[in-house]
């Protein structure tokens, strides 16, 4: 799969607080014990929704309980009330927000990290047995390009053509790429039920959530033609389709959740995309049992 060179997106992963990691043995210092740690996420934020289709995916209910957030955090800097004693135990005299998602460890009531694909990592490494794969030996590079694909080529891609006021020379440019990146991915999943080897993977779980953000998040803010022609990739829709009538993926999709989300905190223009939605997600998932 070619991935179309971009600049780093910015994102609040790279400016993640707290980066400590589950290793192998005692000699880490946080090392992998059932119900040591303790996640801590809203489904309706994307890198909260990432970690919990892992964590879904992996079986870990009972090694690792989840806490779940509400969708519209209830502090004004952004921060999760909540969260805010693991922090201050964290950090002395920390005075930053105290967002979501957290891998905190029950045996010092402190922090472990915030940093979400280190957080789905550790997950799938450390606790082992038979659990599904997620990161498969040999592919690191392919689960990375599609991190990459994802995050430049749709997320910011996306967010570009959807924001009004810029140049509309800058707009037709970022929905371009968008087009160009769906398109690549179009031709990659024919013939094929998952984006690397015969399994699902990280990438899948990447690839998918990122389909939901372009449905549910951005399209609100691209124009009906846009939207159309961001739809008009079948392969890759009944691909997400599929994803979203699996347990692990649609259990944890908050539609409800995603949209108060957006609304609370979103100052863009709504476009005619809008009421183009292009999967009817909840129809997909609702078989499945619901997370609550």
């Amino acid at each position: 799969m070619s991935v179309t060179p971009f600049a780093p997106a910015s994102t609040a992963q790279s400016t993640a607080a707290f980066r400590g990691r589950i290793g192998r043995d005692a000699r880490s210092g946080h090392y992998a014990v059932p119900r040591r740690y303790r996640l801590h996420l809203s489904p309706a934020c994307p890198d909260g929704l990432r970690i919990a289709v892992v964590h879904g995916l992996l079986g870990l209910d009972d090694a690792c309980p989840v806490t779940f957030l509400d969708a519209i955090p209830d502090c004004p800097d952004g921060g999760h009330t909540a969260l805010r004693p693991l922090y201050e135990a964290s950090a002395h005299r920390y005075t930053g927000a105290a967002v979501g998602p957290v891998l905190s460890d029950d045996w010092s009531g402190r922090i472990v990290s915030t940093h979400a694909p280190d957080i789905t990592r550790d997950l799938a490494r450390r606790f082992g047995g038979d659990r599904p794969a997620l990161y498969p030996c040999g592919a690191e590079s392919e689960t990375e390009a599609v991190e990459r694909l994802c995050a430049q080529g749709i997320e910011r891609a996306a967010q570009e053509a959807g924001t009004a006021g810029t140049d509309p020379d800058a707009r037709a440019e970022a929905l371009g790429t968008l087009l160009e990146t769906l398109g690549s991915l179009e031709r990659w999943l024919v013939g094929r039920e998952y984006l690397i080897r015969n399994q699902i993977t990280a990438g899948d779980v990447e690839l998918w959530v990122t389909l939901v953000q372009l449905d549910t998040v951005h399209r609100h803010h691209l124009d009906a033609s846009a939207v159309q022609r961001i739809a008009a990739h079948p392969v890759l829709w009944a691909y997400a389709r599929r994803l979203a009538a699996h347990p692990a993926f649609g259990a944890h999709l908050d539609l409800d959740g995603i949209a108060r989300r957006h609304h609370a905190h979103c100052r863009g223009l709504e476009a005619a995309g809008a009421a183009v939605q292009i999967l009817d997600w909840a129809a997909h998932t609702a078989h499945v049992v619901d997370r609550h």
